[in-house]
């Protein structure tokens, strides 16, 4: 008997609601949802292929436990009880700094993930914690921090109302649009260009994003931040800087114009290898928009100076008056941001409060690179990593160096992985605790709603009922907080109710929530859900801005409520927030951070940089999200394949061949791969997708398997970091390329 049920889609930032055709339990067909308040229908290949992902053969059904060197399934009591011994041990015998957390992307896409990784961090209480923010998005999260005084507080381009779009390393016609939650983001841009607004792409490929452009300016990868300082330049060379309403709240233009001082156009313009009066042209085009707005993304954040180049983003915009104003950058409001306060000054943002034990790496938002996983599992000493909680995270593939970090993985004395796959990182744990298939878990977008270009709520429960045989990731991560606390065993509801009591405690005692001088025994009471963590996203939405705030205000946000729109409720257009938003010391946005300044030096020295080898830069495909969809047959095949994008002239130049083998070496390896060519990339650029490499032993990934591509993250060693975020520098790292018999068999990660 075939039924229908709503779900939001988990596999990218653009949140679209789903229509799911049910049979039998399965999920046969995925539409998208006509009537969904923020998507309206939009639907992309991977959300097509819902089903097929769901029901992936090859996804873990039952926990697995190393014995005897070999993984084999087990119940979950023998898991949990594995995972409260192993862990158990480190921490007793060398404390919590002998572990080390790993978060991968899919962390965020889910309920779980969103309520208990924080829970999970303050029982375990330890320092090494990596995800991978240092492999994308850190360096906004670090320029918003030092801004903004909020690490979070991201500004999003106001897509429906903007005049003028500058896309900055950002192809969202392929990746769904980062840090800007927008279903249907190719539709938005068509909407821009009809009502007679400009989209300028800058980037050294011609994506597909880039086709659609009025303008297309293949800048020279990791150059974006001269380029960028060099239009701030411009603004203040030609009286174009006008902050308007918001320079009551700016502090530190002065001293930006002081450092922007030495990056004018012609300053710039041979490290960029763009036209000084191309430049020119951006900056006064920006400036005279009616409405503009700036957007930078991973190939904007993965280089060297990646949070300048964030920084210099939303310096643009509030030098032209387009930071929180409609139509520029602004805030989105989720329903679950808490209550809120009165504009005030706050305790601002902080970089190095701590560094890693071998490189002395600094922490950002409590983070460390990435890239120093290995070492840390390496270096003897005190404080070695000896055991890692990995948590939908495969750094062997996403981060620089595989192959070291595979073998560094090997070591361990005891590794858990929440995981639906034995992929290339999993494959190490001596515990497998696999989540239920997305069907089966609810969804509400906890982080992405903080991105979103719309304000809205929407909120689905499990399409098809948990089977019996698995566990709910909620429970999963609850039952690992009380393993690492001391109380295996324990009913996971109580870490919920821990966490309820705790938050309403802390409300109660805030004179500027809505809840202030209540008991907090009676707000609980009221609270309304099947589930704990439902009863917790009900406490929220009632604490949050839209809120009814338990009865202060009859018409606000409760569950119930939300449950009652099943298509989700409109919370209106973004609307503007400063100052109540900024957290600084100042109470000011502080557009010249001393961090920032500080850092500027280093990009003066990139003025005189030229490349002697050909820079490798990245790319993304629609039918993709990193290394965790490779394993679907409906998303593999045309133009989702592992090749290298070479320009024809330097094809020519290589003796290359479209189809024929090429040798890529880079500072951490070679690699041999197909070669396509094409005049999508610019001169002097080569190209390589993320996230292939599925050739490793061990693994249960059929599909990735038969077609392993090769992993770009090979050719980088690590050692080239953005020193203010940690982010690794993936994208314009010098290699070598030369042309193979085809007779040559290709190489892969693993082999």
């Amino acid at each position: 008997m075939s039924r229908t049920a709503l779900r939001i889609c988990p596999l990218c930032e653009a949140t679209c609601g789903l229509t799911l055709t049910i049979e039998d339990g399965t999920v046969t067909r995925a539409r998208g949802d006509a009537e969904d308040v923020f998507s309206r229908g939009f639907i992309c290949p991977k959300g097509a292929s819902f089903g097929e992902l769901d029901g992936d053969p090859d996804r873990l059904r039952a926990p697995l436990v190393r014995r005897d060197g070999q993984l084999r399934e087990a119940s979950w009591e023998e898991a949990f009880a594995a995972v409260a011994e192993g862990l158990g041990q480190v921490l007793r015998d060398h404390g919590p700094q002998a572990t080390g957390v790993v978060l991968g992307n899919p962390t965020v896409h889910t309920v779980a993930g969103a309520l208990f990784v924080p829970v999970l961090l303050g029982a375990l209480r330890t320092r090494n914690v990596f995800t991978a923010s240092t492999l994308d998005q850190m360096p906004k999260h670090v320029s918003s921090g030092l801004m903004f005084g909020d690490a979070f507080a991201i500004p999003v381009p106001d897509l429906d109302r903007t005049d003028h779009l500058l896309v900055i390393g950002a192809n969202p016609l392929d990746s769904n649009g980062s840090l800007c939650t927008a279903p249907d983001f190719p539709g938005r841009l068509r909407a821009l260009r009809r009502r007679g607004g400009k989209l300028v792409v800058i980037d050294p490929r011609r994506t597909r994003t880039a086709k659609l452009a009025d303008r297309h300016v293949a800048i020279r990868p990791g150059t974006d931040a001269l380029l960028l300082f060099a239009m701030v330049s411009v603004l203040f060379d030609e009286g174009l800087a006008a902050p308007g309403e918001l320079g009551a709240h700016l502090s530190g233009i002065d001293e930006v114009k002081g450092l922007a001082a030495g990056f004018t156009p012609e300053a710039v313009a041979d490290a960029c290898d763009v036209p000084a009066e191309e430049i020119r042209t951006l900056a006064r085009e920006f400036a005279a928009a009616p409405r503009a707005v700036a957007y930078g993304r991973v190939g904007s954040s993965t280089v060297e100076f990646g949070t300048l180049t964030n920084w210099l983003v939303d310096v643009l915009g509030a030098l032209t008056g387009n930071l929180d104003r409609p139509g520029g950058m602004m805030f989105p409001l989720s329903a679950t941001g808490g209550w809120k306060r009165p504009a005030a000054p706050g305790k601002g943002f902080a970089l190095g409060r701590w560094h890693s034990r071998v490189s002395g790496h600094p922490e950002a938002k409590g983070e460390l690179p990435a890239v120093a996983l290995a070492e840390e599992i390496e270096t003897p000493g005190e404080g070695r990593i000896r055991a890692v909680l990995a948590i939908a995270g495969n750094p062997v593939l996403s981060a620089p160096d595989g192959d070291r970090l595979d073998r560094a993985l090997a070591g361990l004395d005891f590794m858990v992985s929440v995981d639906p796959y034995l992929n290339e990182t999993s494959r190490h744990a001596h515990v497998v605790l696999p989540p239920p298939p997305p069907s089966q878990s609810p969804h509400f977008d906890y982080a992405f709603n903080g991105f979103a270009v719309r304000n809205q709520v929407r909120y689905t429960r499990p399409a098809v009922p948990l089977d019996p045989d698995r566990m709910d990731e909620t429970e999963i991560l609850a039952r690992l907080v009380l393993c690492l606390s001391g109380q295996h065993g324990a009913d996971p509801a109580t870490v919920d109710d821990m966490v309820i009591g705790a938050t309403l405690g802390k409300a109660v005692a805030d004179p500027t929530a809505p809840v202030y001088g209540r008991e907090p025994a009676e707000l609980a009471a009221g609270l309304t859900g099947l589930t704990g963590a439902e009863r917790r996203l009900d406490m929220m939405l009632r604490l949050g801005p839209y809120g009814e705030g338990f009865g202060a205000d009859p018409d606000g946000l409760t569950l119930e409520k939300v449950l009652a729109h099943p298509h989700g409720i409109d919370l209106g257009p973004l609307s503007p927030r400063i100052p109540g938003l900024l957290k600084t010391r100042s109470g000011t946005v502080e557009l010249c951070p001393e961090p920032i300044a500080a850092d500027v030096g280093r990009l003066r020295g990139a003025l005189a940089a030229r490349p002697d080898r050909l820079l490798l830069v990245g790319r993304r495909h629609l039918r993709s999200n990193n290394s965790w969809m490779h394993n679907v047959p409906a998303l593999m095949g045309g133009s989702n394949r592992c090749t290298l994008q070479v320009h024809p002239d330097d094809a020519a130049r290589l003796g290359l061949a479209d189809g024929g083998l090429a040798r890529v070496s880079g500072d951490g390896g070679e690699l041999d791969v197909p070669v396509e060519v094409t005049d999508a990339v610019r001169t002097g650029v080569v190209s390589l997708p993320h996230g292939w490499g599925h050739a490793r032993p061990g693994t249960r990934l059929a599909v990735a398997g038969a077609d392993p591509g090769v992993n770009v993250n090979q050719l980088i060693d690590g050692s080239r970091l953005d020193p203010l975020s940690g982010t690794a520098v993936l994208n314009g790292c010098p290699v070598r390329v030369t042309a193979l018999p085809l007779t040559v068999t290709m190489t892969a990660q693993g082999d």
